[in-house]
């Protein structure tokens, strides 16, 4: 397992990457275009070793590792690198017929060096999105995996420098000292990943720099299920969602909202899926991951045994391999498993009058990163629509809307701020530069706005105080 990066040398990483950025190698299109291709390629040539660190992290099946990890980092990588000449291009802002000389435009240019801190959920996907940003935007970064996730933090430790320019991109490892050293040095954007509690520690220390910073936090996604839903195909993708890294994902489907007509039926269902996905149980499925560290299984442990819910499918959990089955809990208001987020395999099955009263339930929590609907009825789905307020709103299905690249994905409240993917994470690390060149000739437009002032002059500079108003 790799040291993690002593203290001393932090400093030194900022102060290197900020000559790399100020000597002006990462802004050539052709330059961010190499690195993109290299990214993608350090996803593809190591693909079996990225699934083997998850594997060991997290017990993360392979497919899942193929999919959400490795994948992904190819395709958008891969995507960023054929964009660039699109979204670098300068905009024309509309200008008055008077203005026309000037050579309006808007420029978009790299912030400079950003700090890209990674969870453990999906430790190499995280780390490496919105390194493709960086490179797109034409910024250097510091790239700070998770500790809880030791194999994948040394694993792009190892590689990041042999496919990208090591000294515009660097790795940081460490736990909370080394994070807390980094937050510490001015950077021009940081981006961060994980939860609200570090978030805000996070956004103190930007505050500090005045760093802008993306917060890509999660929440208790809720799941509203009417009456008019297709049950059986509702609990299948719903199980899924939550299924997918063991539940420890942050837009895994946190808790049911459902009519109480179709509780019956709907937890009926989803015990059939959890056994038709598992038949011989999930505890030795090669199909399903394990919870990441001991804290987080005792933490996931002692709300079962909490929670005052009827557990009504799964339940059962292995301290020695840190495994916890899929369980679904038919469960009161007021329960503990409807506080907090619970970001593991247990999903609560709570029944309520109708959407209406799933509605009210939601009025006064926190927005969630996503908001998941299950419903046939036009009305119902424009009824969601128009009483929440959440970072995404998925109708049909979960986790399946992170595959539109091209929508902004980001939360809102409680769940962050700012937004990913493609042409948005692209944004993130840009800033807009309006730029202008007045000719001197155009010089007579302006003989009215030079002392002495006159009542011509102020006569020219009033005319919109005489315009008329609509009602």
């Amino acid at each position: 397992m790799a040291s993690y990066t002593p203290l001393d040398e932090i400093p030194k990483i900022h102060a290197e990457l900020r000559e790399t950025f100020r000597s002006g190698i990462t802004k050539p299109i052709a330059w961010r275009r190499h690195q993109l291709h290299q990214l993608a390629r350090l996803a593809q040539e190591n693909a079996d070793e990225i699934a083997d660190c998850l594997y060991k992290d997290l017990g993360r099946p392979k497919q899942e590792s193929i999919f959400a990890d490795i994948c992904t980092t190819i395709e958008l990588s891969l995507l960023a690198a054929s964009k660039l000449e699109e979204w670098t291009t300068h905009g024309e802002p509309p200008v008055q017929p008077w203005q026309q000389s000037w050579k309006p435009r808007v420029e978009k240019h790299p912030k400079g060096v950003g700090l890209i801190i990674a969870p453990w959920n999906f430790p190499v996907s995280t780390a490496l999105q919105p390194v493709y940003g960086a490179i797109a935007a034409g910024c250097c970064a510091a790239i700070k995996p998770s500790e809880l996730t030791p194999h994948s933090a040394a694993f792009l430790a190892k590689t990041i420098p042999k496919y990208l320019e090591p000294s515009a991109y660097k790795v940081i490892l460490g736990a909370v000292p080394e994070i807390t050293k980094a937050l510490e040095l001015k950077w021009d954007h940081i981006f961060y990943t994980g939860n609200g509690r570090v978030g805000r520690i996070v956004s103190a220390a930007a505050a500090k720099h005045l760093t802008p910073v993306t917060l890509e936090l999660g929440g208790k996604s809720p799941v509203l299920v009417d009456s008019t839903a297709d049950l059986d195909l509702t609990a299948k993708r719903v199980l899924w969602g939550k299924v997918v890294n063991a539940g420890q994902i942050c837009v895994a489907p946190d808790y049911i909202l459902a009519e109480k007509d179709v509780v019956p039926q709907l937890v009926n269902a989803l015990k059939k899926h959890g056994q038709d996905f598992y038949p011989n149980g999930a505890l030795t499925s090669d199909s399903f991951g394990k919870i990441v560290s001991d804290a987080h299984f005792k933490r996931l442990t002692e709300l079962l045994q909490r929670t005052k819910g009827k557990v009504v499918f799964g339940g059962q959990s292995d301290e020695k391999t840190r495994g916890i089955e899929p369980t679904v809990v038919v469960v009161e208001e007021g329960d503990v498993l409807l506080e907090d987020e619970i970001f593991g395999p247990i999903l609560p099955v709570l029944a309520v009058e109708s959407v209406d009263a799933a509605l009210h339930y939601l009025k006064d929590r926190d927005y969630p990163l996503v908001l998941y609907g299950f419903s046939n009825s036009d009305a119902n789905k424009q009824k969601i629509l128009d009483a929440t307020t959440s970072g995404a709103v998925a109708f049909g299905d979960t986790i399946q809307h992170l595959s539109i690249h091209g929508a902004p994905f980001g939360g809102v409240g409680e769940s962050g701020h700012g937004s990913q993917s493609l042409q948005y994470t692209f944004d993130a690390f840009s800033y807009m530069r309006p730029v202008v060149d007045i000719p001197f000739q155009d010089e007579q437009f302006f003989g009215a706005r030079y002392p002495p002032y006159t009542e011509k002059s102020l006569e020219f500079f009033s005319a919109l105080l005489k315009i008329p108003i609509p009602e």
